[in-house]
Formats: C-alpha cells, structure tokens, sequence
C-alpha cells in the first residue's frame, strides 16, 4: 500500500506482529475505523467482514492502542480549553449524577482543548473524579506554563491559578457561553462539541466502554479530531504508521486498573 513504511508491509515490531488475520483485513478495519466520524462498533465489522466477533474486538483495540498520542514531548500552549463530560449510562429513578457518587456508574473525562487560528487539537483522560488533585498532574505534564486557560465556573478550576494564573471564564449558569474581552474570544464551546462527538458515539455507536478500556476509545476520537482535516485515506496511512514500535496482546490492557 503506498506511503505505508516497510515494517508495517512486515507486521514485524507493530500492532499486527504474530497476527494470524491477513494484512487486508486489518487495513480494512483500519479504514473503517478512521473513516466514521463517530467509530465503527466491533459487531458492525463482524457482520460486514465475516471475521469474529471476538477478533474483531481485539483488532480495534490494538489499533486504538496505536492511535495513542505516546511521547508528547511538545506541551499544548496558546489557548487551553478545559472541561469535563461524564460518560456512562443515563440513571433513572435514583436521585444521583455525576461520577462522584459511589454508586454511579458514569466516569469521568477530563479533556484540554488547544485552540488557534489553523485549527485545535485535543487530549482527553479518565479521572477517578473530578478533582484539582487529579487535574493539577495532568495540566502540568501536558500544558506549557504561562498558557492561557479557559473554563466555565465549575469550582475545582478556580484553584489552578497558582500555576495557570492567565485564567478566563465563562459562566454557564448566567447563559454565557462565549464572549470576547480585550480582543479574545473566551469560550470552552470547542472542547464542548467534541464531547458532543463522544457522546453520540458511545450512545448511538458503542452503547459502552468498560471502564478498563476506556482511555483507549478517548484515544481512538482524539486521533480522529486531530486528524479531522485530511482525507479518509491519509488518516488511516497516519494511523497505520502510528502502529510502528507498538504491541498490545490480551493479556495486556491498557489502564485496567482504572
């Protein structure tokens, strides 16, 4: 396949290494997975492939374990957009919201949003809860110092200051969404319709995402937002060389102890 680089051609040291499926079954589901705008659930592929349900499964994970943003080394800078979304199923009947309630099972995704005039980009992690003790750590691998943030009024940002001072709000209870204060425009309404991309995915696509898997599917709609500008095909090329270097069997999940 042209422009794919010659370990993949040998599966050797990648994703694919000691898989007994053939190579155009796995670029096919490469490309049916970087092609849908909201994922491609494991059973959609089975049905139109053949290959089992089971296998299948495995096949996406090792590719959303490829799609995985691995050796950040450039901190997002600029503008930072901040929030939360908890993902999990809709609770009727028992008063409670939220993932910080020990009996719910929705969990909690944190997901900084960098915003500039070519375009954005995003990182997105599970949270035990939504905490300054769990956000503080990842703000300070994956955003430069000094970076301007922006969030709505939610409490537990109101405490990064110390170390994010150039600090801009939105009130949400007020209906304020955007606005622009001395030449900047001040909004989390980015970082807010990617989580709307989620959300339909899990609920109209997935229906699910076991807590233990669940930073592989963020991985999976980061890659596909961060790459939301190129063709079909050149996203699956990316994602395929993205494979290199990378292995994950069965016996190996990623974040099970989440």
């Amino acid at each position: 396949m042209p422009g794919l680089p010659q370990a993949i051609q040998r599966t050797v040291k990648t994703v694919f290494e000691a898989s007994h499926i053939p190579l155009h079954r796995w670029l096919l589901a490469a490309y049916l997975l970087c092609s849908s705008k909201k994922g491609m659930s494991a059973h959609q592929i089975h049905r139109m492939t053949g290959i089992s349900y089971k296998t299948v499964w495995f096949m996406l994970h090792r590719l959303r374990f490829a799609m995985t943003q691995h050796n950040m080394i450039e901190k997002l800078r600029g503008v930072i957009e901040i929030d939360e979304v908890y993902i999990g199923p809709k609770e009727k009947g028992t008063g409670l919201t939220g993932a910080g309630n020990r009996l719910s099972e929705k969990r909690a995704v944190v997901s900084l949003m960098e915003r500039h005039e070519a375009g954005s980009r995003v990182r997105s992690f599970p949270v035990q809860r939504v905490t300054l003790e769990n956000i503080k750590p990842i703000m300070k691998q994956h955003v430069e110092v000094g970076t301007r943030i922006q969030t709505d009024e939610a409490t537990v940002y109101h405490w990064i200051h110390d170390d994010f001072p150039d600090h801009d709000v939105v009130t949400h209870k007020k209906k304020e969404y955007s606005r622009w204060e001395n030449g900047r425009h001040i909004t989390t309404n980015t970082v807010e319709g990617f989580f709307g991309l989620v959300k339909r995915g899990v609920f109209g696509i997935y229906h699910h995402w076991g807590r233990a898997y669940l930073q592989q599917y963020l991985n999976e709609y980061d890659f596909r937002y961060n790459h939301r500008k190129v063709s079909d095909s050149e996203r699956t090329i990316l994602a395929l060389r993205a494979t290199e270097g990378k292995r994950l069997t069965l016996r190996e999940p990623r974040n099970a102890s989440a």
